[in-house]
Parts: C-alpha cells; structure tokens; sequence
C-alpha cells in the first residue's frame, strides 16, 4: 500500500514539474557535438523517467520469474506434505482405534 502512494506522489510531482515547465527550452547537444537540438524542458526529462522504468523493469524481470517458479515449487512441495500428514494421521487413527478395539476385547469381564 505504501509503495502505491509513494508511486502517486512521484507520478504527481512529475506531471506537476511537467505542466509548469511546458514553455522552457533547452538545447540538447548530442554526443561529440553532431548534433543539436531545441526541444521543451518536459520531453528529455519525461524520455529519461520512461527510460529509467523501462531499464529498472527489464532489470527486475528475471529475479521476479526465479521468484514465482519458487514460489509455485514450494507450494507443491507443501501440498505433498499436507497429503502425506495426512496419509500418516489416518493411519495412525486406524492403528488406535485396532489397539482400542484389542484392549476392549480384552478387557472384557468374564462370565462365569
């Protein structure tokens, strides 16, 4: 939850950076001096926050599919020893209620 409103908040200071800065101009000078450039302060900016995102999402990816193929065998792995505690339990009521079975046959009084 909190992440999302932390989220809300940079997207919200981002557009409201962007609309108050829609006028400016800045000059973009590319690398060795090839090229330049004229363009609004807001389109650079916006092009690196976007970049950025794209970058850190690209990064991310493969530790988030290592954790949810983990995620899925653990949960098969814990429904296998569910199904095996179980397995034992019901073995292990029907092994007392045989020795309850023996010792009340046992415990019998005699007619005599």
């Amino acid at each position: 939850m909190i992440r999302w409103i932390l989220v809300a908040i940079l997207l919200l200071l981002s557009l409201t950076f962007f609309l108050q800065n829609q006028e400016q101009e800045v000059t973009l000078r590319y690398f060795f001096g090839l090229r330049e450039a004229s363009t609004e302060l807001w389109r650079p900016v916006l092009s690196a926050f976007a970049i950025g995102i794209l970058v850190a999402s690209i990064l991310l990816f493969p530790a988030w599919v290592r954790g949810r193929l983990e995620l899925r065998r653990k949960t098969k792995a814990l429904q296998e020893a569910e199904a095996d505690l179980e397995q034992v339990r019901q073995a292990l009521e029907k092994t007392s209620r045989q020795a309850a079975g023996q010792r009340d046959r046992t415990e019998e009084p005699l007619h005599e």
